[in-house]
């Protein structure tokens, strides 16, 4: 994720952290060629035909109505997946006053903690289908690697936790019900988080609006040749970049849980849970993540 303020005119011209530019380049360096060719053919070799502007306009307003429509999906399911994490996050904390209330036990506590640290990383590294880089052992001393679905290992050992804890008359009835819904709370905002994860926006839109930008941009210099001349490579060139920006901006924000630059900065939400965990274990809470280059992973 992208933190920095309004950006100013520096920032507009040449910023490039954060922007879709050196993605889309080549594209752009690509379709310009083509319509210097084209602009070159009609000047020395054989004139091509001028047809109208007027379908062209028609033509772009329909492109900008698809990309319209896939850009608010895809920023939907960003915004779906920042208020999941948002959740989980709540929840972590309330997770930590609930402990405190219902188990006396301060060796339990500290279990069922480190537990819910270790699965909300283990939920981070499944999202990004990430190798384990060792966090959750780090933080409960076990390792859930080998397990079919890591984050649900550490869940289904965390109820364990509360389960023999219950059994054993360290936790009340009371205790037992809130602990249980906190969990099914934590649980439904994992499933909201993997469902966005494995589901991505059908494939047709993609194809649609790829193919009917490169169709557009090809077939632009034809209605630019008289009014515009050699000034058609330039107009290609800023219309290609607004169609495909836009278009790999949606990509981007379909896939929040990406490490892309405009990904949701899940690392960052992991030590928030940390530090919001850190005065019921008795540890020191960590430093924030801080962002690098104005980026926040």
């Amino acid at each position: 994720m992208i933190l920095r303020d309004k950006p100013g005119l520096g920032d507009l011209l040449f910023a490039m952290q954060g922007s879709v530019f050196p993605i889309i380049l080549p594209r752009l360096i690509g379709l310009s060629a083509i319509a210097a060719g084209i602009v070159a053919v009609d000047r020395f070799v054989l004139e091509l035909p001028h047809p109208a502007t007027a379908p062209f306009a028609v033509f772009g307003i329909a492109l900008s109505l698809f990309l319209g429509f896939r850009n608010d999906a895809a920023y939907g399911r960003w915004r779906d997946g920042r208020r999941l994490w948002g959740q989980i996050i709540a929840d972590m904390r309330a997770l930590g006053r609930d402990c405190e209330v219902f188990i006396q036990d301060q060796e339990l506590r500290h279990r069922v903690l480190r537990l819910a640290l270790a699965f909300v990383h283990l939920h981070r590294v499944n999202l990004r289908k990430l190798k384990d880089n060792g966090q959750a052992r780090d933080w409960c001393g076990r390792d859930f690697s080998d397990a079919p679905h890591p984050p649900d290992a550490a869940l289904n050992a965390l109820a364990t936790e509360l389960a023999t804890a219950a059994r054993d008359g360290r936790l009340d009835g009371f205790g037992q019900k809130a602990l249980t819904e906190r969990l099914a709370s934590i649980g439904l905002a994992q499933a909201g988080c993997e469902r966005i994860a494995t589901t991505p926006l059908p494939y047709v839109y993609s194809l649609l609006i790829f193919r009917t930008t490169y169709l557009y941009c090809l077939l632009l210099p034809l209605a630019l040749l008289e009014p515009a001349g050699w000034m058609t490579t330039v107009f290609v060139a800023v219309v290609a970049y607004v169609f495909f920006g836009l278009a790999e901006v949606t990509e981007e924000l379909a896939h929040p849980f990406g490490e892309t630059v405009n990904g949701l900065a899940l690392d960052a939400m992991c030590r928030t849970m940390e530090i919001g965990a850190a005065p019921h274990l008795g540890i020191t809470p960590p430093e924030p993540c801080k962002p690098k280059d104005y980026y926040l992973s």
